[in-house]
């Protein structure tokens, strides 16, 4: 009992100590190392978020339109070549250490919980690359998640188009640059054998922003995540793809709107054959961001599906509605000068499957010692279903 005692005690002091006032690098410092300028320049206050200068230079391709990165690539005589001189790698850690997780009431050392090598840059003036491969997620080799190509200003439409794989929620809210462990967990809920969501899949997305403020993207997906290739070679199920559509808008300096609609079919099979379920989502979204201080964003989605079969029982249901969303309130005292950050997080989930509702609230503390190294705690408590809380602290670092 004592034991149990003296190790709560211990958790507490951790967590005070990471919340008591006090740099990270992410997405990846191979930019830093090419154009020889601070993190801070795009990561306000530290990795992976992203500031208003950070997402322009992602737009751009990686590209520093009005600076020339010095001796970037090796002159061959052939203008028609784009060979770098140093191939742009970086690598990043994460290590945490956690306690009730699932309300097991034990302790782990998870380090490294994630080990990443990235890579991008411009392969031309108008065509960019982006991959990153987990080396090491949670104990296993995770593979390529985001990889993609870019091309900008596409047939000089203004248009600048992408393809490989992507998260689907990336014109939304980019789950890669959230600061907590704890996930948006509506962009990855689906009813049943679905594999349709609003995480990782494989296609096209297409943007054009205006001077008006208004941004338009729109996106084509296989509609079925990134697993490996079936007969054929073919990484799609089935013969559908789907399309996603979001409009943006900016009001001033300080907020935009958004609203998104996402529809597609997928086949799927119960125990008397194959069937085609209808899926449609939608939903707004806001940011506000106060000079880099104090942010909001928040997100709703509302699901339905027509038909989907339930493996653990065994039963096709029809007519499945999902509602949820998340609020993100982040708050950093010197904006992208703070040395220490907070966020809180609030999810939930309720569909008329009750496997799938979920609500939890989460505080996460972040110190930078340098700005590529951080460490950070966390505190998730759980209300749905046992309610409980979890704790996790540790570090993220990136060179």
């Amino acid at each position: 009992m004592k034991r149990e005692i003296y190790f709560k005690i211990s958790l507490l002091i951790v967590i005070i100590v990471l919340l008591i006032p006090s740099r990270i690098s992410n997405a990846i410092p191979a930019f830093a190392r090419k154009y020889q300028i601070s993190c801070q320049v795009c990561h306000s206050p530290a990795m992976p978020r992203l500031k208003s200068f950070g997402d322009e230079f992602a737009g751009n391709g990686f590209r520093l339109t009005e600076y020339e990165s010095p001796r970037y690539f090796i002159q061959t005589g052939d203008d028609k070549l784009s060979l770098f001189r140093e191939l742009p790698l970086a690598f990043r850690i994460d290590g945490f250490a956690s306690y009730n997780f699932n309300n097991g009431k034990m302790t782990d050392f998870g380090a490294p919980f994630v080990l990443k090598i990235l890579s991008g840059g411009e392969i031309s003036e108008k065509l960019s690359y982006y991959f990153y491969f987990l080396l090491n997620e949670r104990g296993s080799i995770a593979g390529v998640e985001d990889a993609f190509l870019i091309y900008n200003d596409f047939m000089g439409s203004g248009i600048n188009l992408y393809i490989g794989q992507f998260q689907v929620s990336d014109p939304l809210f980019k789950s890669e640059l959230r600061f907590t462990l704890e996930p948006y967990k509506i962009y990855g809920t689906a009813p049943g054998s679905s594999s349709a969501d609003l995480k990782y899949d494989r296609g096209i997305i297409l943007d054009k922003s205006f001077s008006t403020g208004t941004t338009i993207v729109g996106e084509i997906v296989n509609g079925c995540g990134i697993g490996e290739a079936g007969e054929g070679y073919l990484f799609d199920k089935d013969k559908y793809k789907n399309f996603m559509l979001r409009l943006n808008q900016s009001l001033g300096k300080n907020i935009s709107i958004g609203f998104f609609g996402y529809t597609g079919k997928e086949v799927l099979s119960d125990l008397t054959g194959p069937f085609t379920s209808t899926i449609r989502m939608y939903g707004p979204d806001i940011r506000i961001n106060l000079d880099e201080k104090f942010i909001i964003n928040a997100q709703y989605v509302r699901r339905t599906d027509s038909r989907v079969f339930l493996e653990s029982t065994g039963l096709t249901v029809d007519d499945v509605s999902t509602n949820g969303g998340f609020t993100e309130v982040i708050y950093a005292p010197k904006g992208d000068m703070s040395k220490w950050y907070l966020t809180g997080l609030f999810n939930w989930v309720e569909s008329n499957l009750t496997d799938l509702d979920y609500q939890s609230a989460t505080l996460h503390a972040g110190y930078l010692l340098r700005r590529n190294l951080r460490i950070v705690g966390e505190y998730t408590y759980q209300f749905s279903g046992d309610s409980y809380g979890r704790v996790n602290a540790g570090f993220i670092t990136a060179f």
